[in-house]
């Protein structure tokens, strides 16, 4: 709980010197493209928590008889 509190004090200043030494880093070229893989990530990290819970529910779910 610690590690959080400290967020609390982060200004506009804070991040601003933040975002433009990310920049300096980075360059406004590479910027995009990080962030385009930053959102590839997340939407694989969402497809395969989906994909566990879609096996969780299916293996609670008792088998209907095949005829």
């Amino acid at each position: 709980m610690k590690s959080i509190l400290f967020l609390q004090n982060i200004g506009i200043w804070e991040i601003l010197i933040i975002a433009l030494v990310v920049l300096l880093i980075f360059g406004g070229k590479k910027i995009p493209e990080l962030m385009r893989g930053l959102g590839k990530g997340v939407k694989e990290f969402k497809d395969g928590i989906k994909g566990v819970e879609d096996e969780i529910n299916s293996a609670d779910k008792p088998d209907t008889p095949k005829e």
